[in-house]
């Protein structure tokens, strides 16, 4: 379960020094910490159920999320995650995993992502083709559909039967709140192809 500081320190109504107690805590193996003043009761939680806590608004996304939907072959340990307005990239690295942060257009932060929940934990990731924005959009420019295919097919790495799978009206709805050349290259490219 996942304890904020204050939460931890209103359990501790009987200490005259509650900080004392919640070092005690961590160090007798009872909290874990995750970064300042956030905290883990189970050691042994996956680092992704804890990702939009660390900092937010947030969701998963980008490599991360098009590894969870097998869009690209690699395993990848860092969880990456959306933001929006917080004008750089932030990452923390903890006892869970390192988790890295950016921002994409405040106008498509809040399309196409599910809200999924484990136990008592609950976690938002973009879907499969928000992900995929999100990623294009922080890439440099592409400038036509030989670049965009070598991008996504090479460098990417994307298995072209999960892509052909996405769907082209999400892609073409989210294309216009990006204001990026790499969303509406992939937007047309995909209504072509189909």
């Amino acid at each position: 379960m996942i304890i904020t500081n204050s939460m931890a320190k209103n359990n501790l109504n009987n200490y005259a020094n509650k900080n004392n107690k919640i070092s005690r805590d961590i160090k007798d193996g009872k909290l874990f910490k995750i970064i300042t003043g956030l905290y883990e009761t189970d050691p042994n939680t996956p680092g992704y159920l804890l990702a939009g806590s660390i900092y937010g608004p947030s969701y998963i996304s980008f490599e991360y999320a098009l590894s969870f939907y097998g869009l690209i072959p690699e395993r990848v340990s860092t969880i990456t995650c959306a933001t929006f307005d917080k004008k750089k990239k932030k990452q923390y690295n903890t006892n869970f995993g390192v988790f890295t942060y950016r921002d994409i257009p405040v106008d498509a932060y809040s399309e196409e992502i599910e809200l999924k929940i484990e136990g008592d934990y609950s976690y938002q990731i973009a879907k499969p083709e928000k992900a995929l924005c999100d990623k294009l959009y922080t890439l440099s420019p592409l400038k036509n559909y030989e670049n965009l295919e070598n991008m996504l097919f090479n460098d990417l790495r994307i298995d072209e039967m999960e892509f052909n799978k996405l769907d082209v009206n999400i892609i073409e709805k989210l294309s216009s709140l990006y204001h990026s050349t790499n969303i509406l290259l992939l937007a047309k490219y995909m209504r072509r192809e189909k």
